[in-house]
């Protein structure tokens, strides 16, 4: 709560419910930029002039031209035309359009409420907006990493840039449910037991961008083994302990799966703990994570069968928002705020 005046929390949450649906957005279409190999068909950074999008003949050439400069289409895309380009142009330019119209719509209304309510109340949502600024610096970071030397981007700084795309809306819905939640819980479990469990969640998410930047996914097609071993036949066990296994996508797959098993474990500790100790003001939210958790299980499992086909690995990225969503609210129950 940040006012007592019910109309300006109205507004807030209001705003704070629809910045969390266009970030939303913004991550799937940014999933989609990743699958479609469309990264890097924009290779400038245009904080203002790429606003608006190409309208004529000449302005495609040049970007078309600036585009044939890159490793990407000399080495991998050299017979493409200029309407396959335009193709992979769109998805880019959607993501970083979707980038501004973020910033933009954060900070407009973010200067309307510093002039109704004391600024020192909204310092996280100046946080979330600083956040915001940093992610349009880590977008191009990770965007030059694929310019140069290389057919693609660098796969740690693609963790980078979904890792803090998931901070940014879920401190986003955290404050939402601050405005919205009003039900007291006063039978809880140590908050720092759901805790752990997000960041095990967040850990996850930065190996599966691992999984997804190397296409890792589209190695080792079956489950539960990795071919005819549970291990991958092409490294040593021991290589799970050198400083090259996250470089390596038979081991970032490998361990992409067991940390998934690991976080299932951990659940059950967790459901178990709750229904054992009957805190009947969490079985809905734990029940919840659980679904969410048995889905993006599930869609991980198909998206490996099917290599990484696109519209599935996408499903498997947009169940994973509301896996951290649901984690958010059940650690946001347990917590001294609620």
């Amino acid at each position: 709560m940040y006012t007592i005046n019910p109309k300006i929390n109205y507004q807030l949450s209001l705003w704070l419910i629809s910045m969390f649906w266009i970030v939303s957005i913004m991550i799937v279409v940014g999933g989609l930029t990743r699958l479609t190999d469309s990264g890097l068909s924009i290779t400038r950074w245009e904080l203002f002039s790429g606003f608006l999008p190409p309208f004529n003949q000449s302005d495609w050439v040049s970007y078309f031209n600036l585009y044939k400069e890159i490793p990407e289409f000399k080495l991998q895309n050299y017979n493409m035309n200029l309407e396959e380009f335009k193709i992979i142009f769109w998805w880019e330019w959607a993501h970083r359009f979707l980038g501004r119209l973020i910033g933009i719509g954060f900070l407009i209304p973010l200067i309307y409420f510093s002039f109704k309510i004391k600024i020192l109340k909204l310092l996280n949502l100046y946080l979330i907006f600083i956040l915001i600024c940093f992610q349009g610096f880590i977008g191009w970071y990770m965007v030059s990493s694929g310019l140069v030397d290389r057919v693609d981007v660098s796969h740690f700084r693609l963790s980078i840039h979904l890792l803090v795309a998931f901070f940014i809306l879920s401190l986003i819905y955290w404050n939402y449910l601050k405005i919205n939640l009003k039900r007291k819980i006063t039978n809880k479990i140590n908050p720092s037991i759901p805790l752990v469990f997000l960041i095990l969640i967040f850990t996850q998410i930065v190996i599966g961008a691992f999984v997804s930047g190397m296409d890792a996914g589209k190695i080792y097609n079956s489950w539960p083994y990795m071919g005819n071993t549970y291990f991958p036949n092409d490294n040593d066990f021991k290589d799970l302990f050198k400083l090259s296994v996250f470089s390596d996508p038979s081991l970032v797959q490998f361990i992409h799966r067991n940390l998934a098993y690991i976080i299932g474990v951990y659940y059950f500790l967790m459901i178990y703990k709750i229904y054992k100790k009957k805190i009947y003001d969490l079985y809905k939210s734990i029940n919840v994570l659980g679904c969410f958790i048995i889905l993006q299980v599930f869609l991980g499992i198909i998206t490996v069968l099917y290599g990484a086909q696109i519209y599935i690995a996408s499903m498997h990225q947009i169940s994973s928002i509301f896996l951290v969503c649901s984690c958010i609210y059940f650690l946001y129950l347990n917590t001294k705020f609620n």
